[in-house]
């Protein structure tokens, strides 16, 4: 067996952290969806290549890299100097620097079908002012979405019940079901001349299920539904964007949008996010006020200068679907060994896993925990990414925790 690992300091930090900070740790990076916490660290200290040290001093090969943002590895040499070389220039100054524009370009160059560029900080950001520009261009209110979708925490995209949401926050955002092209027939039928956009991520990748690709033909129904009706396309391409192709995740589909939102791969881990549209749409997009203290900041710009160019240079998406497929083979193959049937949905540079063994969840959550103890981090109930920094060391040692972890979970008696 495997020596496991113990969490003293993240776990002290973390009762530090509940006194001064709601809930220790906000959000997705909370220990509440880390289940059994015991078996996760709650704070990292360092990063390298595909791997990170927490706290205590105990390494991962992270299959979460930072839920999306670790591309190219952490700490990549070619991003780290050109953000240096930024940073000695200046980062925040009264007026943007140079490199905004030479990213523009290179996004402009680089993502199928668009015109223009748009910086912000997060994944939200850009899906907001996407949903701005839409009402701008066609003076409609409706926002059609997928259920289960997800386009960050603004109140329109969450749900009615969510704590601090008001029914107002989200009247017009109509959730309709996965490849279900009637359903958006009906709802447009139901809200004539007044659905503004249809919002979607290239794929369906919710939590806690199964994730689904495009049917055959789905995309290319829904693009010609839009452009019948004068609906704003809008791809919500924050996870996927430059894990499926360099030109975006609508040039590996093959359709064509008005819009599209770019955030966690373009920067290496820097804080950037960019929205990206036709030529159409441009007028609209500069009658729309949206801005924010930081959103010109250059070092995060060079960064995604130098992130886009690298991982167009190497061809990344590629690179990294063929080590998540290498890395999903050998561990279904070891599932299956202990006799367990592990099922893989989505892309493989992005993964969702579960053990169809067990329908409450509690087998999947206690084999992510014991790899995680191991040094393998895994995640039970959300998409995992896979990085260009990965490689055959990380797959090697991945399948010897995988196989202990299988063992210690059958030794549990579960």
């Amino acid at each position: 067996m495997l020596k496991t690992y113990s969490y003293e300091q993240s776990q002290a930090l973390f009762d530090r952290a509940a006194k001064v900070i709601p809930c220790g740790i906000y959000g997705h990076m909370s220990p509440a969806p880390l289940i059994p916490p015991s078996d996760y660290p709650f704070y990292a200290q360092s990063g390298a290549g595909s791997r990170f040290t927490d706290v205590d001093g105990n390494e991962f090969i992270d299959y979460m890299c930072a839920y999306g943002p670790m591309v190219l590895g952490y700490n990549h040499p070619k991003v780290e100097d050109a953000a240096k070389k930024q940073r000695k220039l200046g980062n925040c100054i009264t007026a943007p620097g140079p490199v905004m524009v030479e990213l523009a370009e290179k996004l402009t160059d680089l993502v199928t079908g668009a015109d223009w560029a748009f910086f912000a900080k997060n994944g939200g950001d850009t899906t907001t002012y996407a949903v701005m520009i839409a009402r701008a261009a066609t003076g409609r209110k409706k926002v059609v979405a997928i259920k289960g979708g997800y386009h960050g925490v603004a109140p329109w995209t969450q749900g009615y019940g969510h704590h601090g949401v008001i029914h107002e926050d989200a009247d017009n955002i109509l959730r309709i079901p996965w490849n279900d092209v009637a359903a958006f027939e009906k709802v447009i039928a139901e809200n004539p001349d007044n659905v503004a956009a249809f919002m979607a991520t290239p794929y369906h990748h919710p939590t806690f299920a199964d994730n689904e690709m495009p049917a055959d033909g789905y995309w290319a129904r829904i693009e010609a539904l839009c452009r019948k009706k004068g609906i704003v396309l809008i791809v919500d391409d924050i996870r996927c964007g430059f894990r499926l192709d360099v030109h975006g995740s609508h040039a590996y589909f093959g359709f064509k949008p008005d819009l599209v939102c770019f955030c966690k791969a373009i920067g290496n881990g820097y804080p950037i996010s960019a929205l990206v549209g036709t030529e159409a749409l441009k007028n609209d997009a500069a009658r729309v006020f949206y801005t924010g203290s930081y959103w010109f900041s250059a070092v995060p710009m060079a960064a995604a200068l130098a992130c886009i160019t690298e991982l167009e240079r190497i061809n990344g998406p590629k690179i990294m679907l063929e080590w998540g497929q290498k890395l999903l083979d050998g561990m279904v193959e070891i599932a299956k060994s202990h006799g367990y049937d592990l099922r893989v949905s989505g892309a493989p540079s992005m993964p969702y896993l579960r053990l169809t063994d067990d329908p409450s969840l509690v087998l999947m959550q206690k084999w992510c925990g014991e790899c995680t103890r191991r040094g393998a981090y895994f995640t039970s109930h959300h998409n995992w990414f896979v990085s260009t920094a990965h490689n055959d060391d990380d797959m090697q040692k991945t399948f010897d925790i995988v196989d202990d972890a299988f063992r210690a979970v059958k030794q549990g008696g579960i």
